[in-house]
């Protein structure tokens, strides 16, 4: 395969994942507000605090997931096609951003800092 080939090969697949990725948080806030829609219906309204809460978490969960599918899509992109000094500086800051989304709505989902272990984490070694 020639390197043009190979190029436009990387540039599809990429952009097939970056799709994935916001495909991915489409399904995952349409998933949360059915499941919120069903919580709701079935719990009343006194409850609507706790559907509340478990909507913003999966919400959350997709777009976690969809950041996932496009920093890979970012990668692919800039590693195979374009590698060059000003996109690997690109693709850091890219990749700086949506950690910190990452991290922010990670740490939003759980109520805890990562390194935290909260009551639902695994038991410490001993």
């Amino acid at each position: 395969m020639d390197t043009a080939a190979f190029k436009t090969l990387a540039e599809a697949v990429s952009l097939a994942i970056d799709a994935a990725g916001a495909l991915v948080i489409v399904a995952g806030i349409a998933w949360a507000l059915a499941r919120w829609v069903r919580a709701i219906g079935a719990a009343g309204a006194d409850a609507a605090c706790d559907p509340y809460r478990r909507l913003r978490q999966d919400v959350g969960r997709g777009i976690l997931l969809g950041l996932e599918f496009m920093v890979a899509g970012d990668i692919i992109r800039t590693v195979a096609v374009e590698p060059t000094l000003d996109s690997v500086v690109v693709l850091g800051a890219i990749v700086l951003i949506r950690t910190f989304l990452s991290f922010s709505l990670e740490v939003e989902l759980e109520g805890r800092w990562p390194w935290r272990q909260g009551r639902s984490g695994p038991a410490p070694r001993t």
